[in-house]
């Protein structure tokens, strides 16, 4: 073992465990155990976590390609501010191990920089801790000082994806899934195609359902079949429509609620998202679930008929539900739970 934690060359456990944590030391004593995969959860935001082995030889292959492309090296500083019990976590420590670079170790926690005074590299954080890293002048001064900065997870919601694209930061959406090891593809802050874009030696094609097929022949296995609905631009490029098993069918019209999202997202200031609700007409029918207290019926009116003003007759919410706190994966994606 030899690895660079906060500025300190460690090779034992007990080093680990001084200078980062028990997390980063358990994740590296079944990294350099006999067996040839590291155990992993998916993300939940389907079901229930499974675990899942995770091949070594393929994580590896997977921190290459992301050493390779943002040419971090032993010179490299990188911020590790995510558990190592999941996997953008562990893929963190792996592209240290990979690279020589030195990794900053903080606890995993809504603002990961607030105790950060130095120039991070590169750094992977989920959108709630870009959300919250934005919301002050101290808190975006701070991420102002990383170099490049990938998001993953979750989406990243448009606002915050708007304030972030104005700092002088390289920050990157991430497409991928626990399966395929960290992402497989990038999407550039701020570019308006919004085009994901392939790394390596990744390919794309669609199945019948429009769904996005993963040709990665760097792993092990060489092609993952996703729920995702993407419209295909090349093999390299391809733009992210929505979840096939969340698509609303309202009377034989294809509704997808991340499209309706992405519409009326500047219309709100608090957490919302859109579902299908059983409907005794349609089938199915929009939904609009809103984080916190009820709006009054006026507010309430007003929201609605603005949401009329940006989307088409299909997907005009025809029921409302409030909730108090929306139910949550580990890392932050919202779970499409209606009562």
């Amino acid at each position: 073992m030899e690895i660079t934690l906060n500025h300190r060359l460690c090779r034992t456990r007990e080093e680990v465990q001084a200078v980062a944590s028990s997390q980063v030391a358990d994740f590296l004593d079944e990294w350099y155990s006999s067996t040839n995969f590291v155990w992993g959860h998916t993300s939940g935001s389907t079901g229930a976590p499974k675990p899942i082995k995770l091949l070594k030889q393929d994580m590896e292959e997977s921190a290459r390609l992301t050493v390779d492309y943002f040419e971090i090296t032993d010179g490299t500083t990188m911020l590790l501010c995510l558990s190592p019990d999941y996997i953008a976590g562990k893929m963190m420590i792996v592209r240290a191990l990979l690279s020589g670079a030195d990794l900053l170790v903080v606890p995993p926690s809504s603002r990961p920089l607030a105790s950060v005074d130095e120039r991070i590299d590169f750094a992977a954080m989920v959108p709630a801790q870009v959300v919250e890293s934005l919301r002050d002048d101290a808190q975006r001064a701070r991420l102002s000082r990383v170099g490049a900065l990938i998001i993953g997870g979750a989406p990243l919601p448009p606002v915050a994806e708007e304030r972030l694209s104005g700092l002088p930061v390289r920050s990157y959406a991430t497409y991928g899934m626990t399966e395929t090891v960290s992402h497989v593809a990038l999407r550039r802050i701020g570019d308006p195609t919004m085009n994901y874009r392939a790394l390596g030696q990744i390919t794309f094609s669609v199945d019948n359902r429009d769904c996005l097929v993963i040709h990665t022949p760097h792993f092990a296995v060489k092609e993952l079949v996703t729920n995702d609905v993407v419209e295909l631009i090349d093999e390299h490029r391809f733009r992210w429509i929505g979840r096939y098993d969340h698509v609303i069918n309202s009377g034989g019209v294809k509704v997808f609620p991340e499209r309706i999202e992405q519409q009326i997202a500047p219309l709100f200031t608090r957490r919302f998202f859109i579902a299908a609700c059983a409907d005794e007409k349609w089938g199915e029918c929009v939904a609009l679930a809103i984080e916190g207290d009820p709006l009054s019926a006026t507010d309430e009116a007003a929201l609605l008929a603005r949401i009329r003003e940006r989307v088409g007759r299909y997907e005009v919410p025809r029921r409302l539900f409030y909730l108090p706190a929306f139910a949550e994966t580990s890392s932050g994606k919202v779970i499409r739970r209606l009562p």
